[in-house]
């Protein structure tokens, strides 16, 4: 595993509960999981082979380090990256053309609760995309893609996802302090109420999002006269419908 940063991070803390040995590569860690491996430089590593190559570093920094690790992959083996926009091309080209798997998990998998799009790229399918599927369904939901076009759609939708979610929870918290609640119990009633809709809504028998807002509704009641104010001309439909535009372009051109 080449860097162990944020992501990397939580994502191997779930990785660990398989049959799966890591060794890191990071130079900036201090200490590494209980049960893997750290080591601080390529060089430390000598002639050894890896089932696995995952690229966990900024993106900007892969063309300067992905080279130097090609030579270390065994055969039969693939580079698995969570480097948001790093096409699978580019990726598999600085590794000396062997398969590789595109990842766009989101920070929620530090609890086991990420959403995670895995795309294969050529000579990955079969069994390097089916233990990269059960790898990622360690940290949550995990759906496969068939093209890079929809991993960058995952990362607009997921990946920054828990963004747009903590700035939609913190603006409510911010209103309901604004009608007089303490911070502490503004947010214990905000957070808690978001935790109890969404727990509604992943029920395997839960109705249609439209039917359970309508079963809360009340004609001429407060639910109705708070939602008049919140989406009733539409206008946050169409601002939700911007944000993942521009976080997608975004992703684009960072290909």
């Amino acid at each position: 595993m080449i860097g162990c940063g944020k992501m990397g991070g939580a994502l191997l803390g779930h990785w660990m509960d398989g049959e799966e040995q890591f060794t890191i590569v990071d130079p900036a860690l201090e200490t590494a999981p209980s049960g893997a491996r750290l080591v601080r430089e390529r060089a430390d590593l000598a002639d050894e082979r890896f089932d696995i190559i995952i690229v966990a570093i900024k993106p900007q920094m892969i063309d300067d380090i992905l080279p130097d690790y090609a030579a270390m992959l065994a055969a039969g083996g693939y580079v698995l990256s969570i480097a948001a926009g790093c096409s699978i091309d580019r990726l598999s080209r600085l590794a000396g053309g062997v398969p590789v798997i595109r990842v766009m998990p989101n920070l929620p998998a530090a609890v086991g609760k990420g959403v995670s799009g895995v795309c294969a790229g050529p000579g990955a399918d079969g069994p390097p995309l089916a233990h990269a599927v059960a790898m990622m369904g360690r940290t949550g939901t995990c759906v496969t893609v068939e093209t890079e076009d929809q991993i960058d759609k995952v990362t607009a939708v997921a990946g920054s996802g828990p963004g747009y979610v903590f700035e939609l929870a913190r603006a409510y918290v911010e209103a309901a302090e604004g009608m007089g609640f303490s911070p502490d119990d503004a947010r214990a009633i905000v957070l808690g109420t978001l935790e109890g809709a969404i727990a509604m809504a992943l029920e395997p028998d839960a109705p249609a999002l439209e039917e359970l807002r309508n079963s809360v509704t009340s004609k001429g009641g407060t639910t109705a006269a708070g939602l008049a104010a919140l989406n009733g001309d539409g206008a946050l439909s169409q601002r939700l419908r911007e944000t993942l535009e521009a976080a997608y372009n975004r992703a684009v051109e960072l290909r």
